[in-house]
């Protein structure tokens, strides 16, 4: 319990003087970099949190959120199990293979994915909108491609486009690689520049007759009802399909969001150091401020303050200065992360430069999810730190040599 002499002493101590201005400054200085080191803190993880979240979205709205590779074929009676219908809102067979677009004297590699006009409208990536022309008209001889390469190749709908297949047809020549032309019925934006430039879509049909692919080799894209839950509910598909290849969006981009929560870790730490230097220099403010009131402690001690209440009453203070910049520091950060966005297109028109440009991010927007669990652990964090900085000054308060107190000048 704290009495009511410790409470005055303490908040008396807080008060600023003009005796004690390099201890003010101090003390300020100790405030503002906590504060700031919270708030910097809580803003990088809103931010990484936020182009994370975005990433995953934008990366599920051209991919399935669980793939069925065959190595033989898909059993069609699986398909129909009651527990793959619990979890997943579509099944769509599909099938893909490499091949070369020629525009006048451009030639390009391309992966082509093939559906059917049925499926193809079903796409995260359609169904976002996120593109110009007919969704429903991936038939026969039309191809849907990115924007990217509609700027690459200066294509438009309606336009015609020469495809080129590895598989060869025997001509009066010989072997020649196959070429059928296709016309734009769509172009769409998935955000991804490289996946703009690289894959366009067809009919399912034409593209195993182009590529001489059987239907026996299509794969199975399963969307989920819940994806959060990706790997639990991987395992689910994999027990039906226990002799296929089974894997995730989040498998296929393993690497990337590895690279992500490693440069979130390092972040954390890097910033944290902010906030442990200006912890720090609560042991300097108190240590001065022990220096300053040597006589009052060696009065307290004479008329019978205990020890253990002037560390208190020392502890006290660099605790709230600690917890008090800390909470300013969450207030301060919330804040930004909250009109992160509106900050960045005032400065991106103040200062004429562009800030969180979309062809290196592929985000149009700068991001933010606010997550009450780290902000809960950064709080959680920093006041540990300045509670243990606060310790050794306090305690060296309550042990100064009552004599030689009384004779400090």
């Amino acid at each position: 319990m704290i009495s009511q002499l410790e409470k005055k002493i303490t908040l008396r101590y807080l008060k600023p003087k003009k005796k004690g201005g390099f201890l003010n400054v101090i003390s300020i200085f100790s405030f503002i970099g906590i504060s700031l080191g919270v708030a910097v803190l809580i803003i990088v993880m809103s931010v990484m949190n936020g182009f994370r979240s975005e990433l995953i979205n934008k990366i599920v709205g051209f991919n399935a959120h669980v793939t069925v590779q065959p190595y033989t074929s898909i059993d069609n009676t699986k398909l129909n199990t009651q527990v793959l219908k619990t979890i997943s809102k579509n099944l769509i067979k599909t099938n893909q293979g490499e091949a070369i677009v020629i525009n006048k004297n451009y030639t390009k590699g391309l992966i082509l994915r093939g559906y059917k006009g049925g499926d193809f409208s079903k796409l995260d990536l359609i169904k976002q909108n996120n593109f110009i022309g007919s969704s429903t008209s991936l038939i026969d001889n039309y191809i849907s491609i990115g924007k990217e390469l509609s700027f690459d190749l200066n294509l438009k709908i309606g336009d015609k486009v020469t495809i080129m297949s590895p598989s060869s047809v025997r001509t009066i020549i010989g072997d020649l690689p196959k070429q059928q032309t296709f016309m734009i019925s769509s172009i769409f934006d998935s955000g991804f520049a490289e996946f703009d430039q690289n894959v366009a879509f067809v009919n399912l049909s034409t593209l195993e007759n182009f590529f001489d692919l059987s239907p026996e080799d299509r794969k199975i894209e399963i969307y989920l009802k819940n994806p959060k839950n990706i790997e639990q509910q991987k395992k689910i598909i994999q027990t039906i399909f226990k002799d296929d290849f089974v894997y995730s969006w989040a498998d296929m981009n393993s690497s990337l969001f590895s690279a992500l929560k490693v440069e979130r870790n390092v972040m954390f730490i890097i910033l944290s150091l902010i906030i442990i230097v200006a912890a720090f220099n609560i042991i300097s403010g108190l240590t001065i401020l022990v220096k300053n009131k040597t006589r009052e402690i060696a009065i307290l001690k004479s008329i019978g303050v205990l020890n253990k209440s002037i560390t208190k009453i020392f502890f006290l203070v660099g605790t709230f200065i600690g917890t008090s910049a800390t909470v300013f520091g969450i207030l301060l950060g919330v804040l930004f992360s909250v009109y992160i966005e509106n900050l960045r297109i005032f400065l991106s028109n103040v200062f004429n430069i562009s800030l969180f440009p979309e062809e290196i991010y592929f985000l149009s927007t700068m991001p933010s999810e606010i997550d009450p669990s780290s902000i809960f652990i950064i709080s959680i964090s920093s006041i540990l730190i300045t509670i243990l900085v606060s310790i050794f000054p306090a305690i060296k308060a309550s042990k100064l040599d009552l004599v030689k107190a009384l004779k400090y000048e």
